[in-house]
């Protein structure tokens, strides 16, 4: 289920959409659906935002990132950090998915089709540089652990695969 976002403040997108995620630079934190709200209230910027999963150590970067983005514009702003409902793949946004794969992470498939992928080794997940299907698991931990490493056994390039987080 997708958890409805909060009011985004359509002066702040533009800002917003300039700051990056740390561990993938192409995305920005809109893409990664990781801003849940986004207000001027009294001159202040508040912004919520949910980690990737709790205990992410990107978040105090992201957070800082964001309050030096809004000052840059003018704005100060004060930056919470939302737990519940927790952050769910689904809340990247096609761009960044396309993003993901451009920049070599397949983008994360549904949570079915995850678990045949990672537990029964279906190959269903698409190389980022051949596109084949033609892919083995290599690792359940890729890079980072929100991501496996996989292999095409076409092209024999090694890419990430962006797990299904729900």
């Amino acid at each position: 289920m997708v958890a409805e976002k909060q009011h985004i403040d359509q002066k702040l997108v533009s800002i917003l959409e300039k700051v990056s995620d740390p561990e993938i630079p192409v995305l920005s934190i809109m893409d990664m659906g990781v801003v849940r709200s986004a207000i001027i209230e009294n001159n202040i910027v508040k912004v919520q935002i949910t980690p990737t999963y709790s205990g992410c150590p990107a978040m105090d970067v992201i957070g800082d990132d964001i309050k030096a983005a809004l000052k840059t514009a003018g704005y100060n702003s004060e930056i919470e950090l939302i737990l519940s409902p927790a952050w769910t793949t689904d809340w990247i946004t096609p761009r960044g998915r396309k993003a993901l794969e451009n920049y070599g992470i397949a983008a994360p498939l549904d949570a079915e089709t995850d678990k045949d992928v990672l537990l029964n080794g279906k190959r269903i997940v698409k190389c980022t540089n051949c596109g084949s299907t033609n892919t083995k698991l290599v690792s359940q931990f890729g890079s980072t652990a929100c991501k496996a490493q996989f292999q095409c056994e076409d092209c024999q390039e090694p890419f990430d695969y962006f797990k299904c987080l729900k």
